[in-house]
């Protein structure tokens, strides 16, 4: 399969991000499989393509978070490659096996890097054994013997609560006062319990002002490239996508003036190491 073109694509996904990709796979003359729960029968995405398969259940956990059924559903449509779009599956790595391993192609990050990097606490863990620089933070398994008054002091307020599983906003709240932690602490898990299958949450220091006083923190990272032949990486200046997230595709300043030198010299210098280099992704 990996020498061969793309015939047939299911995504594994719904709503608009269904959409896009079945327009570019129309563009590309690529035929398209939408698997859709009880609820999205009747959206335009399971119209809009030109296969559908249904994966029963209404709530994501019976649905779209099934990889069984999802596997299922691109053989019976007969496609030869899975697009997990963002949320739901993307970031699940046994998921990205299980499409690699049913001989099918999985358009995304190969399933070694999606484990390093899907999760968003082992993601900060790798950071900061490749010596970047991380905000105060904690990694939450379960809700045994937590001791919340300590956790907060580690960290501070105001703090931020989330998944680290999954995106988009699931399962993240921003917490000001310590009254109110155990409450959003339940409530984040539950979410991201709901969207992600997976309740571990990550609670980092909440920044809201930047360096340069304007009001609101800037978001800046670094994009790592690699050479696919001989495994190179380098890593591009930070890219601030406090901008990019506002402006048109092609606007994105780099590197971020939010950013001092010092630390965006430790930034780039460690994301090839966090990136693969030293640990085997490729």
């Amino acid at each position: 399969m990996a020498g061969s073109s793309i015939r047939r694509v299911l995504v594994a996904n719904r709503g608009e991000i269904a959409r896009r990709v079945f327009a570019t796979c129309r563009r590309l003359g690529i035929a398209t499989v939408a698997v859709y729960s009880e609820p999205d029968a009747d959206a335009a995405f399971v119209r809009e393509a030109d296969v559908a398969v249904a994966l029963g259940g209404a709530a994501p956990a019976e649905s779209y978070l099934r990889g069984d059924a999802v596997l299922d559903a691109a053989r019976r449509a007969g496609a030869d490659a899975v697009h997990p779009g963002y949320g739901f599956l993307a970031e699940n790595a046994a998921f990205a096996e299980a499409v690699v391993g049913a001989g099918l192609r999985w358009i995304g990050p190969s399933p070694a890097a999606i484990a390093a990097m899907g999760s968003k606490t082992e993601a900060r863990d790798r950071m900061e054994r490749a010596g970047v620089p991380v905000l105060p933070g904690a990694r939450l398994d379960g809700e045994a013997g937590l001791d919340l008054a300590r956790l907060a002091d580690h960290v501070g307020y105001p703090l931020l609560v989330k998944a680290s599983a999954g995106g988009g906003g699931k399962g993240m709240r921003l917490v000001r006062e310590p009254e109110l932690l155990a409450e959003e602490i339940a409530a984040a898990r539950r979410e991201a319990r709901a969207s992600f299958g997976d309740d571990t949450l990550l609670v980092e220091r909440w920044i809201e002002e930047n360096a340069l006083k304007a009001g609101h923190p800037f978001w800046p990272y670094v994009d790592r490239l690699r050479e696919p032949t001989f495994g190179t990486v380098k890593a591009a200046d930070g890219e601030d996508l406090h901008w990019s997230m506002r402006t048109p595709p092609g606007f994105d300043p780099a590197a971020s003036a939010a950013v001092a030198a010092t630390a965006r010299t430790a930034a780039t210098g460690g994301a090839p190491t966090a990136a693969g280099v030293r640990h085997g992704l490729r």
